[in-house]
């Protein structure tokens, strides 16, 4: 199928060149961009983009799916980390595979709305008895048309052993490596135009045990997949690792086996220079969650120093329920202050902040088919109207305008693989109407 999208404002390209098109077409082939600009072919749809900015489609690369029904409750707010995880775990020992489905579909829904195409989730509560609950959340992404990495996730240390979640969301290591192997066989896919993949991800150094990190790494390595993990969040985690490893975080990973291209962190936030050029060196990346650190009062992400470095940085809205929403657009305002805040000039542009949640975030995950408006590349994109009263003088620079005047509307149009998925801000794969209902239903079953 050929798909043309016609005279468009702006092409935002995020490719190595930083390239901007200007009232120019953008076609789509089978899914991948067939071409910037003129072809002389009839094509199969049409679309008038005249006043529209496009741009590649986000790619977030840390989420907790589930925390969606758990968001602004009254009973953790003002918590730091770890008294707002002991608190939230007695709600999360009751996640069914319904949870898990509406409240993927729910927050990836928000995601897509607001331009994100690809989604990582770092999903590791599993109650016993809860069933299967990574083909539920691939049902979800299914039905919304987004592209969607999960997580197979982990916890063997309850409270007994000095961790913080409750005995019935820990399981054996046996049992973590015997299902990650499932898994992996049935989601993992080598080739590159995939819509699903699978990634380890053992949740935290206070959480997991050394023997489970290594496990998985060896695992993960065995099979070809990457590894995700918390680290340098809080001051409360490397008091942890410290007091128990005589290590800071970095390196009580390191000696795990947990750096390397295809490993990357989520948050990274206390690390000192000798860290981050470890990071650097071994290409390490870090998720940038900033609306998160903020709430959770975590701290600022050394994110300049990162980038002077090499580190390679990604974005993410973290899980909704330390973040209270699923929106990367709003992830990069907020981080465009917060860095100016921090570091005055060398905080990252507007632009360069889109750079890092597109192509940036794509290299977190291993992918060099998305996150950029180039021809060969997966047809993920979106689309945005500059021709309204909010964005005046913001469209003469479209590429700086989601740092520098923040922009919060759902998009005209969401492609994911060449792929229809929001139109006028509706999403086309779900009644919302339905969605919301269902989903209230559960929160309450959920809560009680």
């Amino acid at each position: 199928m050929l798909t043309q999208l016609k005279r468009i404002h702006t092409i935002v390209s995020c490719d190595a060149k930083d390239n901007i098109y200007r009232d120019t077409d953008l076609w789509f082939r089978d899914g991948i961009i067939a071409r910037i600009g003129d072809l002389d072919e009839t094509p199969d749809a049409v679309f008038d983009c005249r006043g529209m900015a496009l741009y590649p489609g986000f790619v977030n690369t840390h989420h907790h799916l589930y925390q969606y029904f758990n968001r602004s409750l009254k009973a953790v707010q003002g918590m730091e980390l770890f008294d707002w995880l002991k608190t939230l775990y007695e709600i999360w020992k009751n996640l069914n595979g319904d949870t898990v489905y509406l409240s993927s579909l729910a927050a990836m829904g928000e995601l897509m709305r607001y331009g994100c195409t690809t989604c990582f989730d770092h999903h590791y509560v599993f109650p016993r008895g809860a069933g299967d609950l990574i083909a539920r959340q691939m049902a979800a992404a299914d039905r919304l048309g987004i592209r969607f990495v999960a997580s197979r996730g982990s916890m063997d240390l309850s409270k007994k052993d000095g961790g913080l979640p409750p005995d019935s969301v820990v399981q054996t290591i046996d049992e973590i490596l015997t299902d990650s192997r499932r898994l992996i066989e049935t989601w993992h896919r080598p080739e590159k135009d995939h819509m699903h993949d699978i990634v380890l991800a053992p949740c935290s150094p206070f959480s997991v045990s050394g023997d489970l990190m290594r496990q998985s790494a060896g695992l993960a390595r065995a099979y070809g997949v990457r590894l995700h993990t918390h680290v340098g969040e809080t001051r409360d985690e490397e008091d942890y690792t410290l007091s128990r490893f005589g290590l800071r975080p970095v390196a009580y990973m390191e000696s795990l086996g947990w750096v390397g291209p295809d490993v990357w962190y989520a948050h990274g936030i206390h690390m000192n220079d000798e860290e981050l050029d470890l990071l650097a060196a071994t290409g390490t990346g870090v998720a940038h969650c900033p609306n998160s650190n903020m709430k959770l009062h975590s701290g600022v992400c050394r994110v300049p120093d990162m980038l002077e470095r090499g580190v390679r940085v990604g974005l993410a809205v973290d899980g909704s329920a330390s973040n209270d929403g699923s929106n990367m657009m709003d992830e990069i305002r907020s981080a465009f202050l917060l860095h100016r805040l921090a570091w005055g000039e060398k905080a990252p542009t507007g632009y360069r902040l889109v750079k890092l949640a597109t192509a940036g975030s794509a290299a977190l995950l291993g992918r060099d088919d998305i996150g950029r408006i180039e021809e060969g590349m997966r047809a993920d994109c979106f689309l945005i109207d500059l021709e309204q009263p909010d964005l005046l003088c913001a469209e003469l620079n479209p590429e700086d305008l989601f740092g520098n005047v923040g922009y919060h509307r759902p998009c005209k149009l969401v492609f994911v693989n060449g792929k229809l998925t929001v139109q006028d801000g509706r999403l086309l794969g779900v009644d919302e109407e339905k969605l919301y209902q269902e989903g209230a239903r559960e929160i309450r079953r959920l809560l009680a």
